[in-house]
């Protein structure tokens, strides 16, 4: 299927939108349906990504269906967001989450369900703990959250892991197709024309791309920033619902990274999903928007969701996210 005038992979029941910004920015986002409860979903960190290709061919048409406003922004760096060199996010998460707030902000949603993959999951965090009043809930996919956590103060312990490291990419659609399977188990998911929509992108954002790079050292040369950007006695503190998913075939960070965070994370419920890797969103989608749709409407996880999901064995359920009993039959 060719894409859109945009550069944008065409879907039924998701729009592309944009709006300005009250910094001035050009802001492009995704959204599906009209009413209900607002979703705001956040994409992850590698080049290509964006709110469409992130979230918009698989779960935004379902949140939509199941009565839910859904937001994808393409945050700076990242899709059609604007290139202009005083939008570029030198500062990285710091710079993401005054976006989201410039966002929801402009798109009038005082509260909110908050949703991120990879960076998205970390933006999530950070903007979880300086707007919590905003957040209704919110859930995590597979990040590394150490540094700020204080867990890995330097990031240097993350290589341990032995997740792989992905190469530098050449600029072409091929080599987007390249380093997408690196990282995504379901290589259905992985088009012809998403390669094409994601290069597109990723040569558009270069250079504010790079200036991102270039975030996390801006962020420890200046003991101001590095506090603000600090989780540690804060993200564990939060009473909000909060679910963590965490795939267990991600290469990129493995999931020992994950048993980590649960373990000092005691105020969010794990899950570790099969047949999962670093995009769960993409890799196993129906099952993540059963448990987004669940936890989005009442707040829980069916105890049969929670099983198929992979609900975490290495310490007692949240009992108040997951619903007790044994689980149903069929």
């Amino acid at each position: 299927m060719p894409l859109t005038a945009e550069h944008l992979l065409p879907h039924p029941g998701v729009q592309s939108r944009w709006v300005r910004l009250p910094n001035g920015a050009n802001c492009h986002y995704m959204t599906a349906g009209d009413t209900g409860p607002a979703v705001v979903l956040l994409h992850g960190g590698i080049q290509g990504s964006s709110g469409l290709a992130g979230w918009g061919r698989w779960m935004m048409p379902a949140l939509a269906q199941a009565g839910f406003r859904v937001y994808a922004p393409d945050q700076p760096g990242f899709g059609l967001s604007d290139t202009r060199p005083e939008f570029r996010p030198r500062h990285g998460v710091l710079d993401h989450v005054e976006f989201v707030k410039q966002f929801v902000n402009v798109m009038e949603l005082d509260q909110f369900h908050l949703s991120g993959n990879s960076m998205g999951a970390t933006n999530t965090a950070h903007f979880v703990v300086d707007y919590p009043e905003r957040v209704l809930s919110y859930i995590l996919i597979a990040t590394y959250l150490q540094p700020e956590l204080g867990l890995d103060p330097d990031g240097s312990k993350r290589a341990k892991l032995g997740g792989i490291t992905i190469p530098p990419w050449d600029g072409t659609a091929e080599g987007m197709g390249r380093m997408m399977e690196l990282i995504i188990v379901r290589k259905e998911g992985i088009s012809a024309d998403l390669k094409e929509m994601r290069a597109y992108m990723g040569n558009l954002q270069k250079e504010s791309y790079g200036e991102f790079l270039k975030s996390r050292e801006r962020i420890q040369a200046d003991p101001n920033l590095k506090q603000k950007w600090m989780l540690k006695n804060r993200l564990e503190n939060l009473t909000i619902s909060a679910l963590y998913l965490y795939g267990q075939l991600d290469v990129l960070i493995p999931v020992a990274a994950g048993h980590e965070q649960e373990d000092y994370l005691k105020n969010m419920q794990f899950f570790y999903p099969a047949n999962t890797g670093h995009q769960g969103q993409t890799d196993t989608p129906e099952l993540h928007n059963k448990v987004y749709i669940e936890f989005f409407k009442t707040g829980k996880v069916s105890r049969k969701t929670a099983e198929e999901a992979g609900i975490s064995k290495r310490r007692p359920e949240l009992k108040h996210l997951v619903e007790q009993g044994a689980v149903a039959a069929g």
